[in-house]
């Protein structure tokens, strides 16, 4: 009896290492469906809900419990503009899981957005394309999940991270700058007098300080100045515009809207769907917001009526490069190497998920995972044989939303082909930092960095910082066999960068630029730049 209780016990304990042993899921981990279920102890929630969300800003008391941990005092109220409607089964939700616990979270988030797929019958859009953003910029996490109210199903929603000041410390380390959220929500048709009418999130510069107030949602607790000051240099100085603003991350976004025909954005006809974030560095920071009708499920570029099939297949890459109400767009790509960069990006994003088809195959096993509680889902937009048509069929008669594999395999022929985008970049490889020679007792106390350049480079440049809480610096790569390159033209280029102090360690990524493209080392140097430290370089 002893014996089997000692058994029972080691079992007990082997059980429970091994539990903590195996890291937790992230709730935004997309290999399951999660649950929330909602408790509400009001017979009336559901107009209360309205009302609040018509007449107030607070939130209605409940308790939540998401695969099984339960929260009380959550709050809860619904989101949206558009999409909003009295008693709809289908409003989408903000939960604030520490609204009165304020250090009580669900796997450390606190907050919790829940979409409702407005004009997506495929009911991955946003879940796909924040997928492909956050290859290339910060940008929030997504999935699906189970939404059950009061013990009744309700049906599948997104489940979108917030962007609040837990994303901004993760990603820019800090959340103190000023902030803003730009968003057709708001009326900038009731602009000041002397304003300009429907500017939402254009970034065209206004004298006063009024005509700014009904097209950008503040954040933060003050940054105004800041803003304006982010538009005039836009607009009147474009040449010092890195001083205020991350131009790359801006080329990113850009690009990433116009391949992925996401035009509820600022590449659209409202100019919005963003937030605007100046972090450490002094430089705001466009963040990508609300996809629910990417991959052409919104269709209007801000003139004439909506594209049709055929003209979202083929929107020009270059769209707005000449529209002065856009000066994101037209200012920045006037600068013919931020032009180049952006071009780039749309190359990098066409090849990395569209060319291949990885995005198809990519829709199919989102859908795949999600299609039992779609089936189960009364509340849904759309009908089951819509759900199942979506990917490679237009969905409605009035809407017409565009099946993601229809839209996307004609536009990436078309990218593909395009003068603009076929053009050959520069390629960077053979990246090599100099070492100690063996038995050698000089030591490196530089970082002298070569790289192979083909494809006819005109401008080489290496950009490098001591450690990711500073802005990266920049030092011309050249091959002039005086720059710690070899021999004078034979493709490789050089630079030394000396610490003085700064550092052991150093990140790095160079940029190559000949006559009709740029080429990056490494492809994913936002978040993985190449290393070296004068330890390693020593041993």
């Amino acid at each position: 009896m002893k014996k089997c209780l000692l058994l029972s016990l080691i079992g007990i304990f082997l059980l429970q290492i091994q539990s903590f042993a195996q890291p937790k899921k992230d709730f935004y981990d997309n290999s399951s469906v999660p649950e929330l279920r909602l408790k509400f102890d009001q017979k009336n929630w559901a107009e209360d809900l309205d009302s609040l969300r018509i007449y107030g800003d607070g939130h209605l008391i409940g308790g939540a419990t998401i695969d099984g941990s339960k929260y009380e005092n959550v709050g809860i109220r619904y989101r949206g503009s558009r999409s909003f409607q009295t008693g709809s089964k289908r409003n989408a939700f903000h939960i604030k899981i520490n609204y009165i616990n304020k250090n009580q979270n669900h796997l450390g988030y606190k907050t919790l957005k829940l979409s409702n797929a407005l004009r997506d019958p495929s009911m991955i859009r946003e879940v796909l394309s924040y997928e492909i953003a956050r290859q290339y910029m910060p940008a929030p996490k997504a999935n699906h999940i189970k939404l059950y109210i009061n013990d009744e199903y309700y049906g599948l929603f997104i489940n979108l991270e917030a962007i609040n000041d837990q994303f901004l410390e993760q990603h820019f380390g800090s959340s103190d700058g000023s902030f803003f959220k730009t968003s057709a929500g708001l009326d900038p048709k009731s602009a000041a007098n002397g304003c300009k009418q429907n500017l939402y999130g254009s970034l065209e510069y206004e004298k006063g300080a009024n005509c700014y107030l009904n097209n950008y949602e503040i954040k933060s607790k003050e940054g105004w100045d800041d803003l304006i000051e982010l538009t005039r240099v836009l607009n009147e100085e474009p040449n010092n515009i890195e001083k205020v603003l991350n131009v790359d991350r801006a080329l990113w976004m850009l690009a990433f809207n116009n391949v992925l025909v996401n035009l509820s954005s600022y590449s659209g006809q409202n100019s919005q769907n963003y937030y605007l974030y100046k972090d450490q560095f002094g430089q705001f920071n466009p963040i990508i917001w609300d996809l629910n009708l990417s991959f052409g499920s919104f269709k209007n570029i801000g003139k004439g009526s909506d594209l049709k099939l055929k003209e979202l297949q083929r929107l020009d890459p270059l769209l707005h490069v000449d529209n002065i109400s856009k000066p994101l767009i037209s200012q920045l790509l006037k600068n013919s190497m931020y032009q180049k960069m952006y071009l780039s990006h749309i190359r990098t994003i066409l090849y990395d998920h569209f060319i291949d088809g990885q995005y198809e195959k990519r829709a199919k096993e989102l859908q795949r995972l999600i299609a039992d509680p779609v089936f189960k889902d009364k509340n849904k937009f759309y009908a089951h044989n819509e759900f199942l048509a979506s990917l490679d069929n237009t969905t409605g008669k009035r809407s017409k939303i565009p099946g993601i594999v229809e839209l996307m395999k004609k536009r990436a022929s078309f990218l593909k082909k395009h003068p603009k985008i076929s053009v050959f970049p520069p390629t960077v490889d053979e990246i090599m930092v100099e070492k100690r020679e063996k038995f050698s007792n000089t030591m490196i106390k530089n970082f002298k960095i070569q790289a192979k350049i083909d494809k006819l480079p005109k401008r080489v440049k290496l950009l490098y910082r001591f450690n990711n809480n500073e802005a990266y610096q920049t030092v011309m790569m050249e091959d002039d066999g005086k720059s710690n390159d070899g021999k004078a033209g034979d493709k490789v280029y050089g630079a030394t960068i000396d610490p003085a102090g700064k550092g052991d360690k150093i990140e790095y990524y160079i940029v190559a630029e000949n006559p009709g493209a740029v080429g990056f080392g490494p492809s994913n140097y936002m978040f993985e730049p190449y290393t070296a430290s004068l330890s390693e370089l020593n041993k």
